[in-house]
């Protein structure tokens, strides 16, 4: 792992597989706001993702917001926010107990608080404003494959049960089924132990790569306080501060990144439901599939959506050789892991056994593709301003789980760049995702969770 933490982070490549949600492309996704970029900015982000657009829209709810210009390498949104697989899902209680063993109990509630309070400011960002997406809120089961596993997802609950019946806490929701329950309940025909789940002017320029950040005498007022120059291929742009909302791709916008925020390659398929699926495919929960190592994830398409009963699935890193190896360090995403592939194409059918039936006549896979996650050596995201930078920001390295961390990270990255790092912003956002140089220092391992 040391050796695949090593290999130089590049820029996103070129020419990515076809991601399910952006085919056909937004109207917005070659976006530019003008045809040549200004020779300044109050403030640069870099990234267009959930966390970029989280970070300008916080900035922008302020009273003088300054100038902000957008930059996007590809396409607007193209990378992990436009490529996951449509699953925003706080399963807190797989962590909570190793969060509470090594940061104690009030870190621990603080982030299962956290992820929860995100997934439903995303969907009230989005119901609340009317937005046109496939917004649907539904209950979620995970279906536990391995004995050791279902003996731990037993203990976990046991754990947030206990740290949330504190007053003032709401007491998790989860139910435990057993393997035939699950069987009748959600059509799963697998033979192992299961668990059940409860259920002022943004300036944009796309297909504008930055290439290179230089760090200025700090400016005074003749320089007027711009400490950044940012490099594009269009040309400099001077900021006075600049945010990495870059994930994956961090280290190869600022190096210090490098083996902090490594790149892992994920896959995601859409699956065309069997001639057996109950409602057409469009079930009302969707799925985790754990067993020892890995999952997968699966989402079924809602009625009234496009493709309604598509079944989305992703995961699948350890059936590729050496548990997944080769994806960690890999930014590329103009292919797909063969392996993986394949094991993804087959799976549908043998979760569901009967209950998926006959392939659809027009095949059963839609689509497939890839994306870039980016990982940390604790398994936290790294927030706020980079040691030793002044007027550097980031917020990345969310290990797969973005959905449910990247919308509240961008408030807390944005109270502090606006000076209101205080006692408020500590009651919730938990000091363990805090840039520090003992955190940029760790030894990557690998994929905690």
């Amino acid at each position: 792992m040391d050796e695949r933490a090593k290999i130089p982070v590049s820029l996103p490549h070129p020419n990515p597989t076809v991601s399910y949600w952006q085919d056909p492309p937004d109207p917005i996704a070659d976006h530019r706001t003008t045809p040549d970029l200004p020779s300044s900015a109050d403030t640069v982000i870099i990234g267009s993702g959930i966390t970029g657009a989280a970070v300008a829209w916080n900035l922008l709810q302020g009273a003088n917001p300054g100038a902000i210009l957008m930059f996007e390498a590809r396409q607007a949104c193209s990378g992990a926010t436009g490529r996951n697989g449509g699953h925003t899902k706080h399963a807190s209680y797989r962590t909570f107990p190793s969060h509470l063993a090594a940061h104690g109990a009030h870190t621990a509630v603080q982030i299962a608080r956290l992820e929860h309070a995100n997934m439903l400011a995303v969907h009230a960002f989005a119901r609340d404003r009317g937005i046109d997406c496939d917004l649907h809120a539904c209950p979620t089961v995970d279906v536990v494959l391995d004995g050791a596993e279902w003996e731990s997802a037993q203990a976990s609950v046991a754990a947030v049960r206990a740290a949330f019946q504190s007053p003032g806490q709401a007491e998790a929701g989860y139910t435990l089924y057993s393997a035939a329950e699950v069987r009748e309940r959600f059509h799963v025909r697998h033979e192992d132990g299961v668990f059940g789940g409860r259920e002022e002017k943004v300036l944009g320029g796309t297909n504008t790569a930055v290439t290179g950040l230089t760090r200025r005498k700090e400016g005074g007022k003749k320089e007027g306080g711009f400490c950044w120059e940012v490099q594009t291929p269009r040309g400099i742009v001077r900021a006075r501060r600049v945010v990495l909302a870059t994930n994956g791709y961090t280290a190869a916008v600022w190096p210090r990144f490098q083996g902090a925020v490594v790149p892992l390659r994920g896959q995601v398929t859409a699956q065309r439901p069997g001639r057996a699926m109950p409602a057409g495919g469009c079930l009302p929960t969707t799925y985790s599939f754990i067993y020892d190592k890995g999952y997968e994830y699966m989402v079924a398409r809602p009625q009234g959506s496009r493709f309604a009963g598509d079944i989305v699935m992703g995961g699948g890193l350890v059936r590729a050789p050496d548990n997944g190896l080769m994806e960690f360090g890999t930014t590329d995403d103009s292919v797909v892991n063969e392996d993986i592939s394949g094991y993804l194409r087959e799976a549908t059918g043998r979760y569901f056994g009967s209950a998926w039936g006959e392939d659809h006549p027009e095949e059963r896979v839609r689509s497939d593709w890839t994306g870039i996650m980016g990982f940390s050596p604790d398994g936290f995201p790294f927030v706020g301003e980079v040691p030793g930078e002044k007027g550097l920001w980031a917020s990345c390295g969310f290990q797969g789980h973005g959905m449910v961390l990247c919308w509240m990270c961008a408030r807390a990255l944005v109270d502090m760049m606006e000076g209101r790092d205080g006692e408020q912003l500590r009651e919730w956002f938990p000091d363990v995702f805090r840039i520090n140089e003992e955190r940029l220092a760790k030894r990557f391992r690998g994929r905690l969770y």
